[in-house]
């Protein structure tokens, strides 16, 4: 492949109303301990949307979005041990850390205050802003790569790598075992892998959504129940009834319906809305000893440890396949919740 700088073919917006078009971009030259992926798919995150389209603050333009990212390693520097070249790999949210922090020691490296984002972040290596996964290429230090088994389903495995992890994560740290109830807000990306992992472990699901055509299809992932927000019969029943729910609504909302359905010492955490939670009274948390929580993607470690998790037990994302060029219909389609649950784009090409 030669050391780089490879000029690639990119997929991204010059403003945040455009729509998404094709462009050159450039990777940096190989490092001795960077792999260069030739990437094969990349899922589409609402968090995709709202950076594209300058919905958490401006963006940098042009932008290339994208942080589920699957290839196949197409070369590697001369210090690298992870990866030989032809190994499948993954990369999500994080391509750097300070490597020293408390939090990185502890394999929490989502939590560094140094970290930065696969896309539309300083590029503290080259300077500029970096780009994403809507693109051929990506060189990557190979810590931050996923190890990616062979034989399993490329493209619905690439949604393990943000919407997985994520999940994942608190559903790991307030141990979900068999016999607990949970409950998941939202039932979009983020929610429909909520769902099958917590399933996974053998917990009690209830999904709560605010489209009744997907009650059914929640029960088709193995939900229990599935309830409509507007159900004040239901809501009502279900009162003091959770141990822990995980929010995966984009956007914010009035939380205290929810956080009424807390047994004692249940916890609700929030993993999708980065915008103002609406509506949390005291006098809620206090009088149950609940608690309103938060936790964002997971460290490299945590990571790996979903793909692997995933691939012993037969989880992937429900996904619909599309094609570059039909990028920008897929970002408007997220938006209307016309989409179960995951589009992945392939960028295969003639590859």
């Amino acid at each position: 492949m030669g050391n780089g700088p490879y000029s690639i073919k990119a997929y991204g917006v010059d403003g945040p109303t455009d729509s998404f078009h094709a462009m050159t971009i450039e990777r940096r030259a190989l490092r001795p301990d960077d792999v260069l992926i030739d990437i094969m798919y990349c899922g589409i995150c609402h968090s995709d949307i709202h950076m594209a389209r300058s919905e958490w603050g401006p963006a940098n333009y042009p932008c290339v979005p994208g942080h589920e990212i699957i290839g196949r390693v197409a070369a590697v520097g001369s210090k690298v041990k992870k990866f030989k070249v032809d190994d499948f790999a993954g990369v999500g949210c994080i391509v750097d850390s300070c490597g020293t922090c408390e939090c990185c020691e502890a394999d929490l490296e989502q939590y560094c205050p140094e970290w930065t984002l696969v896309f539309n972040a300083p590029d503290k290596i080259s300077g500029g802003y970096n780009y994403g996964g809507f693109s051929d290429k990506l060189v990557v230090k190979e810590h931050y790569a996923i190890r990616v088994p062979p034989g399993v389903d490329l493209p619905a495995m690439a949604p393990l790598l943000c919407a997985g992890i994520t999940t994942f994560s608190p559903i790991q740290h307030w141990k979900v075992e068999s016999g607990q109830r949970v409950g998941v807000i939202g039932l979009g990306g983020l929610g429909h892998m909520a769902v099958k992992l917590a399933v996974s472990r053998k917990a009690e699901v209830t999904v709560f959504t605010t489209s009744p055509g997907k009650v059914a299809a929640a029960k088709e992932l193995g939900a229990r129940e599935a309830v409509l927000w507007s159900d004040t019969d239901a809501m009502e029943r279900l009162t003091r009834h959770f141990d822990l729910m995980i929010s995966t609504v984009p956007k914010g909302y009035p939380v205290n319906q929810f956080l009424n359905l807390l047994q004692v010492n249940g916890t609700l955490v929030n993993v999708g809305a980065l915008d103002q939670l609406e509506d949390i009274p005291g006098m809620t948390l206090t009088s149950g000893r609940r608690s309103l929580a938060g936790s964002v993607i997971g460290g490299i470690a945590e990571t790996q440890e979903v793909m692997d998790y995933c691939t012993a037990h037969n989880i992937k994302a429900d996904i619909e396949l599309i094609q570059p060029d039909q990028i920008t219909e897929a970002f408007d389609r997220v938006v209307n919740k016309d989409i179960r649950y995951r589009f992945v784009i392939d960028l295969t090409g003639k590859r």
